[in-house]
């Protein structure tokens, strides 16, 4: 079995407890208007519109299929600027043993992984067998996920997984739908089950002061997780890898940000973050 791969962080403070290898999985069912990485959304379909974009050849067009030589890659991101679909000519299909080949080169300075995307529930077979190999080399497992995927009908996943860390971008349906461009009622669904099941290390709201009401959201989800040994983790929308149409928007202040830490405190959340 192989997953879609779009890169590897081999150490990271950000993604989970202790120090990390952060895994990034390619493909994802959300649209969001201010996604911080949309060249992981779609799988490149080999139209070589990016191959003449790259300043130093490390990518070409052979029997129709776009190769990519990172032995030249300056990581430049021209290729993913260049694409319209929201995808990167640079991700791999590998199995979980290439990965964990990897990660073994830096065992002895990390406490676990934690796998991204994209949405890397989509690929949830593929995680249990990474997974399974992770434990193997005793290290815990987490997931970073936008809880489209309905967590409670993956049990072999789940025992498998220490901790999840949930994405609530909006309480309100209608412009969840709107600016997300999908539903949230399964991500609402899985904040319930991942509170009930303790397996719930860190909710995480993207604070973006023109798109929506961050105050319902975060009084909402503060009312639940309040009580709980949750982290709340409240980022600042940041114009850094965004689209064009995103480029614009507004990076709230740190008075908004103090106010809105505020109001989860208000409902007995303490355990809060503002990055």
């Amino acid at each position: 079995m192989k997953g879609y791969l779009n890169k590897i962080i081999p150490f990271s403070s950000v993604d989970g407890p202790g120090n990390r290898t952060a895994i990034f999985l390619q493909g994802c069912n959300f649209d969001c208007v201010y996604c911080h990485n949309p060249e992981t959304i779609n799988h490149c379909i080999n139209c070589s519109m990016c191959v003449s974009a790259c300043p130093v050849q490390a990518l070409s067009r052979v029997d129709r299929l776009v190769k990519f030589d990172v032995s030249k890659c300056v990581e430049c991101d021209a290729c993913t600027k260049k694409c319209h679909r929201n995808s990167t000519p640079k991700y791999k299909l590998l199995t979980a043993d290439d990965i964990m080949n990897d990660i073994m080169n830096y065992r002895p300075f990390i406490q676990g992984i934690t796998v991204s995307g994209g949405e890397c529930t989509l690929q949830a077979p593929f995680l249990i067998e990474l997974f399974k190999k992770a434990k193997e080399a005793g290290l815990t497992c987490f997931i970073d996920t936008n809880g489209s995927t309905d967590l409670s009908l993956h049990h072999d996943l789940m025992s498998l997984t220490d901790g999840v860390m949930l994405d609530v971008k909006v309480w309100d349906s209608v412009i969840h739908k709107k600016y997300i461009k999908a539903p949230n009622d399964m991500v609402l669904k899985n904040l319930d089950y991942l509170i009930k099941t303790k397996k719930l290390y860190e909710v995480r709201t993207v604070i973006v002061p023109e798109l929506f009401d961050n105050e319902e959201t975060i009084r909402e989800v503060a009312i639940r997780i309040s009580g709980h040994d949750i982290r709340y983790k409240l980022i600042k929308y940041r114009n850094l890898g965004v689209r064009k149409n995103s480029l614009n928007m507004q990076t709230p202040s740190d008075k908004m940000m103090a106010h809105l830490e505020n109001i989860a405190h208000e409902v007995g959340c303490l355990n809060t973050i503002v990055v």
